[in-house]
């Protein structure tokens, strides 16, 4: 019953972030804040795993071809397949529960024990609305952009590692690369990203928001929100893809 107790105000807090809406200067302020914040300073980290994890995913499949009749191009054609199907989308989202989850429930719950969101409650603000609403629209607009780097770099790290490495030929494994590509890939990665964005804004953002006590809840709460955002996109992850890809 606790389960389900959590599922309905986390829906009934849905209902009320896009209600009563904040003066347009205002919610654009909060907007190019947390474009700032949850955005544009995940570019580093994304950018860095992409490129190595692209490298060890190159370098493992070429490990694994032994045989001299399988050729070197598959090498790009399993690298790119795996990068844009599953670590780019799900991998780099699963990142970002963990470093802007964290950022997001500690925030909020900061606020909501020290009464700054009972003070804005009693000026007339909607405080969800306030504080809710513009971090979702951050990721689910910056998130896309995050991931399709994520691809071209961890792509461009398998070719460097093939490069270096000496296994295969970065001709190779551009041919594999450009072998039977289907654009529907990118938009089937795009469409899991954008749900996924959804889920890294709202879950923590319901954790922060109901936390009760003080500075070691709102840890406690961080943490939470951290495992129960992964879990959450792991569960989408299979229901989308038994959507889209079956």
């Amino acid at each position: 019953m606790n389960y389900i107790e959590h599922i309905g105000k986390y829906f009934s807090m849905l209902g009320q972030v896009v209600a009563k809406p904040q003066r347009f200067r205002v919610f654009k302020e909060a907007l190019l804040r947390e474009l700032e914040e949850l955005g544009h300073k995940s570019i580093g980290i994304i950018g860095f795993i992409s490129f190595f994890i692209g490298g060890v995913i190159a370098l493992q499949t070429a490990l694994n071809l032994e045989s001299p009749f399988i050729p070197k191009s598959l090498i790009g054609f399993a690298a790119k397949r795996s990068v844009i199907l599953e670590f780019a989308p799900t991998f780099c989202s699963i990142i970002l529960a963990g470093k802007v989850g964290s950022y997001i429930t500690s925030s909020i719950g900061t606020m909501r024990v020290t009464e700054q969101i009972d003070a804005l409650e009693v000026m007339g603000i909607n405080s969800l609305n306030y504080l809710v609403l513009p971090k979702i629209i951050a990721t689910v607009c910056f998130y896309p952009f995050l991931i399709v780097l994520g691809m071209f770099l961890g792509i461009f790290g398998g070719w460097v590692a093939g490069e270096l490495s000496g296994l295969f030929s970065g001709i190779d494994f551009i041919t594999g690369v450009q072998m039977d590509f289907k654009p529907f890939l990118i938009t089937y990665a795009l469409i899991k990203t954008v749900v996924f964005a959804f889920i890294i804004a709202t879950v923590p953002s319901y954790h922060g928001y109901y936390v009760k006590g003080g500075s070691l809840e709102v840890g406690k709460a961080s943490t939470q929100s951290v495992v129960w955002t992964i879990v959450t996109i792991v569960i989408a992850n299979y229901f989308l893809t038994q959507m889209l890809l079956t």
